[in-house]
C-alpha cells in the first residue's frame, strides 16, 4: 500500500514558477514508477510527466516539455515537479501517481493516486 500526499500548489502569475512535492508512505517507494497528471475544470485527467524507479529516465507530455521537470529522492520518498514559464492553460488540479510499471503515462498504469493540489495561473 502506498499513500501519496501532494503539496506546493497555489496561485501564480503567468510566467512564474512553482514546485510541487509528493510525499509517499511505504518502504517500497523505490519500486514504483511515479508520475504527475492534471485535470482542468471540465476536462479529463491527463498525463504530465513520469519518472522511472531509479530516476534515470523521465518522460513528458508535449505541452510541458522544456518547462516542467520531474525528479525524485528515494531516500526521502518524495517526487517533485518543478514548473517554470507557467501559462494560464496550466491551471488544474495536479495529482501524484504511482504504479508498478517502469513509467506511468496512462491512467490505466496508475495503482495509487494522491488527492491533488490546485495550481492556478493568472494572466
Amino acid at each position: 500500500q502506498v499513500q501519496l500526499v501532494e503539496s506546493g500548489g497555489g496561485l501564480v502569475q503567468a510566467g512564474g514558477s512553482l514546485r510541487l512535492s509528493c510525499a509517499a508512505s511505504g518502504r517500497t517507494f523505490s519500486s514504483y514508477g511515479m508520475g504527475w497528471f492534471r485535470q482542468a475544470p471540465g476536462k479529463e485527467r491527463e498525463f504530465v510527466a513520469t519518472i522511472t524507479w531509479g530516476g534515470g529516465s523521465t518522460g513528458y507530455a508535449d505541452f510541458v516539455k522544456g518547462r516542467f521537470t520531474i525528479s525524485r529522492d528515494n531516500a526521502k520518498n518524495t517526487v517533485y515537479l518543478a514548473m517554470d514559464s507557467l501559462k494560464p492553460e496550466d491551471t488544474a488540479v495536479y495529482y501524484c501517481a504511482a504504479g508498478r510499471t517502469i513509467m506511468i503515462t496512462t491512467l490505466g498504469a496508475v495503482e495509487y493516486w494522491g488527492k491533488g493540489t490546485l495550481v492556478t495561473v493568472s494572466s
